[in-house]
């Protein structure tokens, strides 16, 4: 049997003997084990982080979560009973964490109307290593709104979307509804300083083959207005079928003139409708990988200085960069100012989507406004990209800038490799 030696040694051994029976007891008090629930145990306990044990916690209410620091984290998997509530809720604090969770629904639940993580009005609010599976809404997997300093990182969605219908009958811009595919994997609303990295955002099950379109009927039009809306053309009306039924993005950054500052960087993105879609302003989009989406990335409504660079775009179907105004642009809230650099655009036009989108459609697009009066997007940088494919294109020009009114203005082209379309690489007099 081992013997202290000497009082320094005597006085360790007996401090880490009182110590470790203090901690044992600590982590055992903060675990949500020793209560009925997870909700009574965050109720006990008012800025603790607590520990969730491995295991399945069934809920029928949302888990609420409103002191500040206060948090979940563990390897327990939370299964959300109730179609009619999200899984988790944050509000009004800030410093929350939630990290390593599983976080899905029961089987019949899975179709919903809300997010497996909603927060609002927080700051500082970190969401690390979480897992959530088939939370299949029209909204977001992870939804913050209102926030400062969010950080969402290293974490997986999977099976996000679900059949819904698109309802624009209000918007006198369209006056139709029509059956699609909606929904998000991480949407941000009205936020600044937001850190989006290292997700992984996949959708499994809804991809736009015949099959699925024929069996929802999606892009078919369920309601009509009485009159056409104002940015419908004649053709598009009678027709009464939108090509555009697969809604929703891998990562949206929305609220124009209001989210400012974010960063999204090192996600993957798979089987997705939109990849990244940004109404925004300095935004950075860096070292992403988008694959298989019909549309790689997007800015407008008035995106101004945003950074597109090193990024992957791989198999999208109707383009894979694309910039333009909206119909929030307006002369104080203009699109531009941004760079485009370094990114590779690779087999263009292979994806599940180009049944639907054919070869007219371009890996680069800069449009004009969605309205007459919308400001034009203005000063882009594009340079050092890459547009690479094997075989013959599927695409008719590498670049697409279109005319008036309002035309794109001051888009300056160096360094890039575009290998050219069918008709060429450009419809435009501008070379890029």
């Amino acid at each position: 049997m081992a013997q202290c030696i000497g009082p320094l040694a005597t006085s360790l051994i007996c401090a880490v003997a009182f110590l470790l029976p203090m901690q044992d007891t600590q982590t055992r008090s903060l675990s949500i084990s020793n209560y009925s629930s997870i909700q009574v145990a965050i109720d006990a306990n008012p800025g603790k982080m607590l520990f969730v044990p491995a295991g399945d916690y069934a809920i029928t209410k949302r888990i609420r979560l409103d002191k500040d620091d206060s948090g979940l984290f563990g390897p327990g998997r939370i299964i959300q009973e109730n179609a009619d509530e999200p899984i988790i809720e944050v509000e009004h604090a800030s410093g929350v964490q939630l990290r390593d969770l599983t976080l899905t629904r029961a089987k019949q639940t899975e179709e919903t109307r809300f997010e497996a993580v909603l927060a609002a009005d927080t700051r500082d609010i970190v969401l690390d290593n979480l897992r959530i599976f088939n939370n299949r809404t029209r909204s977001a997997a992870i939804v913050l709104r209102e926030s400062q300093g969010a950080r969402i990182s290293h974490c997986t969605i999977q099976n996000y979307m679900r059949i819904t219908v698109d309802d624009r009958t209000a918007d006198l811009n369209w006056g139709y509804a029509f059956n699609c595919t909606d929904g998000t994997g991480i949407g941000v609303n009205t936020c600044t300083g937001t850190l989006i990295e290292s997700n992984r955002i996949i959708e499994s099950t809804y991809k736009p083959t015949e099959e699925i379109k024929s069996k929802y009927k999606l892009g078919d039009w369920v309601k009509k207005n009485p009159e056409r809306g104002k940015l419908m053309n004649q053709q598009a009306w009678d027709r009464a079928y939108s090509e555009n039924w697969q809604q929703g993005s891998g990562i949206l950054v929305t609220a124009p003139e209001k989210s400012d500052m974010t960063r999204i960087m090192g996600n993957h993105i798979e089987n997705g409708a939109q990849g990244i879609d940004l109404h925004c302003d300095h935004a950075i989009v860096s070292g992403n990988v988008v694959v298989n989406c019909f549309m790689g990335m997007k800015a407008m409504h008035g995106s101004r200085n945003i950074v597109v660079t090193s990024n992957q775009f791989s198999k999208n179907s109707l383009w894979a960069v694309g910039m333009m105004p909206g119909t929030a642009s307006h002369a104080l809230n203009t699109d531009g100012g941004s760079v485009i650099s370094n990114n590779i655009i690779s087999d263009f036009g292979e994806g599940d989507a180009a049944w639907i989108w054919g070869t007219q459609r371009s890996p680069f697009k800069f449009d004009h406004g969605q309205e007459p009066d919308d400001p034009p997007l203005t000063d882009v940088i594009i340079q050092g990209n890459m547009l690479h494919h094997r075989g013959v294109a599927k695409y008719r020009y590498a670049v697409v800038i279109e005319g008036e009114p309002n035309a794109p203005r001051n888009l300056r082209f160096s360094n890039n490799w575009l290998m050219p379309g069918t008709d060429g690489v450009s419809n435009s007099e501008i070379t890029p």
